[in-house]
């Protein structure tokens, strides 16, 4: 016996040596009730069992299960150990150089050599280097690495500006207030690599459920070896005779305990449902980078919202045309011929929607005003387009507009001719979306933008939502996401939506981060637990319905498992099952589980 044991000793601890290992180091360090140290006690059990009297050799069962158990650990490493990688290296804000200005010359340095005080030149194309005010100069601003707004920021001598942004127009001199290190597009960083050692950790389900199953296995076990022989003992005429006689059998009994008790379907079956559920969930075009998150995902309570580019479209559109006498085909046309060489996304959103350039219109002498508009000769008429300011400057009697959005105002040789209205679009499935959550258990609906006041208002009454917080930086959003989580209620999860940059430090903070796949930035993908491929809000929901789905049917695999493992173990207690009837039962418990396990996929 002890030959053939040598034969499947080998594959047991080739297969088990690092189960068999870690079981160890939690023994050291007081960690001893785990699914590893069920596993070693129960298959070292089996393996021992058939050197008592009367035993059965049970070396291939105990191989077996081992073998199982590591299938189990292997779907659930798969589908976790992808589930999030280092981003710094793809939020490319922080530049490594600054323009020094010493004696009126500018000199490329490092942004740490730069101190408080010094004056920096931001030339058109460069990133800013770090925080400070606008001494000379006017320009716009890319801001959409920190806000995620697509719309440039204007700004003029004395205003403040931050790093991170880019400098599209005209050159800035600026006057340093924050260090390299104290720089906004510093802390961003620094907020992606240390919110995921502040995020929520979830234990996955079946370590949960080991937790308590083991101990009460184990300590069944050791009562059912030594009480029945100590009493027997007790009551015969020679206690020590009796108790070893006893023994052995009950020893035996305990050992079957054991194997019966091994929770084989479950670790198979637990880590297979989550398994199926990413795989049924990536067929919807939901890729979710862990069981962890689905067990998170199932507890949501409060869902946040970015709003460029996650509820609308992040792209802008011509929404509506109010000529003012005049004709409205006109008015768009001629608007796109003044912005005919501008990349501003204004322009752009005129030239698309009226995208026949070679119509025979002469367009020159154009002139772009920073932070106003362009003015240009069309056809022989001057044309100006642009904001309130410039009709202000050129003396044209202007008037307000009821839509929310960028209002570009029209005119021709000094009068007013009416104006267009620019606006991101909300996604189609928006509203269907918030509606959905709130019919699916979710409590709160939120949405933090850096956008404007009037805009966010606008969306959020548009989508339902129940609150809305506006004019917020990365930082700002942290701050709100923190305070949020802290007034959640206990067992909740927080899930946060967006698509840019600058929300992947609150991805990485969030329960669970979702991130739109299609359009979303790379930082924002990598910082999330969830990825939506398509873009759609609507398929939030049906995330969280998935979630619950797979989380439904591991539990079923887990009452039915028990339910059979109870019913044999008792009848082992009493002699009454065989290591064979052990075997089979936690065979067919297995294969049982596994195929409701795969019902998941077909979610």
């Amino acid at each position: 016996m002890l030959q053939l044991l040598s034969v499947y000793l080998v594959p047991y601890l080739i297969v088990g040596y690092d189960v068999l290992r870690e079981a160890a180091k939690r023994i050291v360090h007081g960690e001893a009730m785990n699914e590893d140290f069920l596993m070693c006690v129960a298959t070292l059990g089996a393996l021992a069992i058939g050197f008592l009297p009367g035993g059965y050799t049970e070396f291939a069962e105990a191989v077996f299960v081992m073998l199982f158990f590591q299938v189990g650990e292997l779907f659930e490493d798969y589908a976790e150990d992808k589930s999030r990688v280092s981003i710094t290296h793809l939020m490319d804000m922080r530049p490594d150089t600054a323009n020094l200005i010493v004696d009126g010359v500018a000199t490329l340095v490092k942004p740490e050599d730069v101190g408080i005080g010094d004056i920096i030149l931001i030339r058109p194309g460069e990133k800013v280097p770090l925080d400070g005010i606008i001494l000379d100069g006017t320009s716009s601003l890319n801001t959409i690495a920190l806000t995620g707004e697509s719309m440039p920021h204007d700004v003029s001598k004395g205003d403040d500006i931050v790093s991170g942004c880019i400098n599209i127009s005209s050159p800035l001199t600026v006057k340093v207030t924050k260090t390299f290190g104290e720089s906004t597009a510093t802390k961003v960083l620094s907020l992606v690599e240390n919110a995921s050692e502040n995020k929520s950790k979830s234990d996955t389900f079946i370590s949960r459920f080991a937790k308590v199953y083991t101990p009460i296995v184990v300590y069944i076990a050791i009562a059912l070896a030594l009480l029945p022989p100590l009493i027997y003992g007790s009551i015969g005429e020679d206690f020590l005779s009796c108790f070893l006689f006893s023994l052995p059998i009950w020893l035996g009994r305990a050992l079957i305990f054991l194997v019966v008790s091994c929770p084989c379907a479950l670790v198979i079956s637990v880590p297979l449902t989550f398994f199926a559920g990413i795989g049924g969930a990536s067929k919807r075009g939901i890729l979710i980078k862990g069981a962890n998150y689905m067990d998170i995902l199932s507890k949501t309570s409060i869902v946040i919202f970015d709003k460029t580019g996650t509820l609308t479209k992040g792209q802008f559109e011509v929404e509506a045309i109010h000529p003012d006498n005049y004709d409205e085909n006109q008015l768009l046309h001629l608007a796109a011929h003044v912005e005919r060489h501008s990349n501003h996304p204004i322009a752009i959103s005129l030239k698309n929607a009226f995208p026949n350039e070679n119509d025979g219109c002469k367009v020159e002498n154009v002139k772009e005003f920073i932070g106003q508009g362009i003015k240009a000769e069309v056809n022989g008429k001057v044309v100006c387009v642009g904001n309130s300011s410039m009709m202000e400057s050129i003396g044209v009697d202007w008037h307000r507009c009821h839509h929310v959005g960028t209002i570009v105002h029209v005119a021709i040789d000094g009068v007013y001719v009416g104006h267009i209205v620019i606006s991101d679009k909300i996604k189609d499935d928006s509203k269907e979306a918030v509606t959905a959550l709130k019919h699916s258990g979710v409590n709160r609906t939120i949405m933090l933008t850096g956008d404007h006041e009037r805009v966010a208002a606008h969306v959020a009454e548009t989508l339902g939502l129940d609150e809305y917080h506006a004019s917020l930086l990365p930082t700002d959003k942290m701050e709100r996401i923190e305070t949020i989580i802290n007034e959640k209620p206990l067992g909740s999860a927080l899930v946060f939506v967006g698509d840019g940059i600058n929300d992947a430090p609150v991805l990485a903070r969030a329960d669970v981060g979702i991130a739109m796949g299609a359009l979303g930035s790379d930082a924002a993908i990598e910082a999330a637990d969830i990825v939506l491929m398509d873009d759609k809000p609507s398929k939030i929901v049906e995330a969280i319905k998935i979630s619950r789905y797979t989380i439904g049917i591991a539990t079923q695999n887990i009452i039915f498992a028990i339910f059979i493992k109870v019913l044999i173990l008792l009848l082992a207690t009493f002699g009454i099952a065989t290591m064979w009837m052990a075997a089979f039962a936690d065979v067919g418990v297995c294969v049982i589980a596994v195929l409701n396990a795969m019902r998941a996929l077909r979610k």
